[in-house]
């Protein structure tokens, strides 16, 4: 007897590391020159097929798009506060069509000499 291999599986984007500038922070320093950020990303995208129905870029999602538009929502206008800047960000990723969840984490790398901070924010399903 044999038995067919599963059509469907969960599936999750991630980007890992994406680091840039942005105008984010409460501080003199930070309020007059943009500093180094981090963001890791997790999109859940639900049961997806294992295989998709072709090998074209526009019936998946584009990580591409994900990356421009985590830079685009993170530079846009300075921020004050880390918690503001993640809201904002995990909604935008949460409009994206396929996404059921996410999962963001963004890192001031710079802040403090001795560490970084960081806050993660999760929405959606997981």
């Amino acid at each position: 007897m044999t038995t067919n291999p599963p059509a469907n599986g969960l599936q999750t984007l991630t980007l890992t590391g994406l680091r840039f500038d942005a105008n984010l922070g409460i501080l003199a320093q930070e309020k007059t020159a943009p500093q180094p950020i981090q963001v890791d990303a997790e999109l859940n995208l639900g049961p997806q097929p294992l295989l998709p129905r072709d090998d074209d870029i526009t019936h998946v999602l584009d990580y591409r798009k994900v990356r421009t538009i985590i830079i685009d929502e993170c530079t846009a206008e300075h921020v004050n506060l880390l918690e503001s800047l993640i809201g904002k960000l995990a909604a935008r990723l949460m409009q994206l069509p396929g996404v059921v969840g996410v999962r963001v984490k963004i890192a001031k790398l710079e802040i403090f000499d001795d560490c970084e901070v960081a806050i993660r924010a999760e929405a959606g399903q997981w």
